[in-house]
């Protein structure tokens, strides 16, 4: 799949358990965050990471007003990024990935990133949490290649222990630092 329809097919999946949450303010499975802070990260962290290689997103909506517009105008504005070919296909360097083009990178970083955080906001909220099988797999087995790289980055709290013969979304979240048996108080 290319990253623009990658990101589209994530990114949908996303927005319906964004669309149905009910309750912005319960705990997530990431400590110390709700479920308006996982759609928060999301859309702070990328807008930032491409402005500093030159690309800019239009700014959005609150995520404090109103965490579903926030979500939406995002999503949207993504891509849209990611179906303009020639946007879409220009080059940025970034310290730790090198040189890429912007889907590369949006592919590689963000839209993973919106996949594992479905997880998150669907437990918090009580909705459907199961991943794509085969993007868990594909996932978890290109992280666990670079383990070293992604534990120092800070980015993922402790691999969390899971039986060795677990499933491909089990084996990723407890990878991400995730107890695949989380749930809310």
């Amino acid at each position: 799949m290319d990253p623009a329809e990658h990101h589209r097919t994530v990114a949908a999946v996303f927005t319906e358990r964004v669309r149905g949450t009910t309750d912005w303010d319960v705990p997530a499975p990431v400590e110390g965050w709700t479920a308006r802070d996982v759609v928060r990260h999301l859309t702070t962290w990328f807008p930032g990471f491409l402005s500093a290689s030159g690309v800019e997103l239009p700014a959005g909506p609150s995520v404090d007003d109103d965490p579903v517009a926030a979500w939406e105008h995002q999503a949207a504005a993504v891509q849209a990024l990611l179906d303009d070919p020639e946007r879409a296909d220009r080059s940025i360097a970034n310290p730790h990935l090198g040189e890429m083009t912007v889907a590369g990178a949006t592919d590689m970083i963000y839209t993973a990133d919106v996949f594992m955080h479905t997880w998150d906001l669907a437990r918090a909220t009580g909705q459907d949490d199961r991943l794509d099988p085969g993007f868990s797999a594909a996932l978890v087995d290109g992280m666990e290649q670079m383990e070293e790289a992604i534990r120092s980055s800070g980015q993922y709290g402790a691999r969390v222990s899971v039986p060795a013969d677990a499933d491909a979304q089990t084996r990723l979240l407890g990878f991400i630092g995730r107890d695949p048996d989380w749930k809310p108080a």
